[in-house]
């Protein structure tokens, strides 16, 4: 691998070329030789050939027939194609029944035209048609994904109008709505209604609950309903566990979620799910020989860690600076047979960018594309950015260039680290048109961009251009954030214009922003750098009043 930082963008580039065609001809060879692939596209031609031998006979068969052939397409993903069928079928008089309509209002719901959905209900009731429990849960789910819970309820109370008693499953549909959306008193009372109405809730209708309770925080009411399943008999699943070691891995309590944990095994459920929370929360916190700990109880456990398991533990790795055991652990998992995937390597060359280790982020993405992998804009930001804080901005700009010739569509944070490389070397004319590039590309600049010119400017001692920007926040429906007041403070501090710089203070203050240490620190430099003690004074019992209780 060539090192020298002269030839790095084209070396890279070369790859990426080379990347391009190996990728085409792999997924095309993949398109024309995987067996699930060619199976799928048989089993659909084979289907509709039926479905059209069918129609064409002189003594049709029944619906039921053809509504083996819907399902079917159904679980292949072709919605589309069954409605059409659908009304073939109705062209050629074939009367529909129930379970016909129940799959076309399945797909309505599935397009989130739940409307349309209810429009094949009112037409089920012309023909004559009684709507099954399927028919109701479906419209059921529908509104609910839409976050229409109200209509979610009418649709329900309707259904149990109609005499069509309702089942655990549409039970489980509105009873996860009504969590997810904090609603759990609501909730609470829909399960001691289904008891009166006799029906049982299952452990997936307590599991939902539980997620959503950890989910709002709730951690003490989760546990209270954990231990009312289990004083039922209920016997908690994957997803009552992991939710709960989650909760109590956000909460800091490592003990309880380590016994929680215990207990899971102790009932023989090891799933790699609940492993892979654990690794990812303990390689968060710097846990990381914790995080090992637990991939050693997976393999101890019979199961194999997967590619999940590894990302989280190499990021955990690399975000505790273990450079070398985050690439240890990269090739014990190719030895153990687990392929890594993009996110693998957007994780390892993302963090060998920032500790500033280039020519190892350069290597890593070399390898990525000779196994034809991908690279996301997130892989490409991480290696400009490498590229611009490690060796140039005209290093950065050079890989940058090549690759938008080579149809590469940069966004906003490519764009966001080159113009701070530029501003940092005060080279305005690139700037300049980086950002007439963006334009081209229609990329509208947003707060960080602002924030990044602004400090630019500031720096290179432009305070009039700051300015100017400063005000064009407002023309582009932007609100200033903390972060451009404490620069536009610092600028003015260095001018000496304090007035001016305690005016954006109290501005500050008047927009519903409070000031941190950082505008405290600058302001309070600037006053006593221009010699206005008193001032000075005044802010720093201010700024010990709010942030030394």
């Amino acid at each position: 691998m060539l090192r020298t930082s002269g030839s790095s963008s084209r070396r890279l580039l070369s790859a990426f070329s080379s990347h391009l065609v190996m990728t085409f001809s792999a997924n095309s060879f993949s398109l024309l030789h995987t067996p699930y692939s060619t199976s799928a596209i048989k089993t659909f031609h084979h289907l509709i050939s039926s479905f059209n031998h069918m129609l064409r006979l002189n003594s049709p068969p029944s619906v039921i027939q053809f509504n083996k052939l819907l399902s079917a397409l159904v679980k292949l993903n072709h919605f589309q194609t069954v409605l059409s069928l659908s009304k073939q079928m109705e062209s050629a008089g074939i009367r529909p029944d129930v379970y016909t309509t129940s799959i076309v209002i399945n797909f309505f719901c599935h397009l989130d035209r739940v409307d349309f959905g209810f429009s094949v209900l009112g037409k089920m009731f012309k023909l004559g048609l009684e709507p099954s429990i399927v028919t109701f849960t479906t419209l059921i789910n529908g509104l609910c994904k839409q976050g229409n819970l109200v209509e979610a309820v009418n649709c329900f109370d309707k259904m149990v109008a109609l005499g069509c008693q309702s089942d655990v499953q549409t039970y489980n549909v509105i009873v996860n709505c009504l969590s997810k959306m904090g609603k759990f008193n609501v909730a609470f009372s829909l399960l001691d209604k289904m008891v009166e109405r006799g029906c049982q809730p299952n452990v997936v209708t307590y599991s939902c609950v539980i997620d959503s309770l950890c989910k709002y925080g709730l951690l003490k009411e989760a546990f209270h309903l954990f231990s009312r399943i289990t004083s039922k008999g209920i016997l908690p699943d994957v997803v009552t566990y992991s939710s709960l070691i989650q909760c109590l891995c956000y909460s800091d309590q490592w003990g309880k979620a380590s016994m929680l944990f215990n207990e899971m095994l102790d009932q023989n459920i090891a799933p790699i799910i609940t492993f892979n929370i654990l690794v990812d929360e303990f390689g968060k916190e710097g846990m990381v020989d914790k995080a090992l700990s637990v991939v050693g109880t997976i393999i101890h456990s019979g199961m194999e860690p997967n590619v999940i398991t590894y990302n989280s533990l190499i990021d955990g790795c690399c975000l505790d600076m273990q450079m070398n055991q985050a690439r240890n652990v990269f090739n014990v998992m190719i030895i153990k047979g687990c392929n890594p995937n993009v996110q693998t390597y957007n994780i390892l060359i993302h963090w060998y960018c920032k500790w500033r280790m280039i020519d190892e982020a350069e290597q890593l993405f070399d390898e990525m594309l000779c196994r034809g992998l991908t690279p996301t804009n997130y892989t490409y930001n991480a290696l400009i950015r490498g590229l611009c804080y490690t060796r140039s901005p005209g290093e950065a700009m050079k890989f940058f260039k090549d690759l938008c010739a080579r149809d590469y569509l940069p966004d906003i944070v490519g764009y966001s680290t080159l113009l701070h490389g530029f501003c940092e070397l005060q080279n305005f004319d690139v700037v300049v048109d980086l950002l007439h590039e963006m334009k081209r590309y229609k990329l509208k600049r947003n707060i960080v961009v602002y924030g990044i010119l602004m400090d630019g400017m500031c720096k290179a001692g432009r305070l009039k251009d700051a300015k100017k920007l400063f005000s064009m926040l407002s023309v582009e429906g932007l609100q200033p954030d903390v972060t451009i007041y404490n620069i536009m403070i610092g600028g003015l501090c260095k001018e000496g214009l304090l007035d001016e710089a305690y005016q954006v203070l109290m501005k500050m203050k008047e927009n519903g922003y409070s000031p941190n240490s950082i505008s405290y620190n600058v302001i309070i430099h600037g006053f006593l750098w221009h010699k206005n003690l008193s001032k000075g004074i005044e802010l720093i019992s201010e700024r010990t009043r709010l942030f030394c209780r």
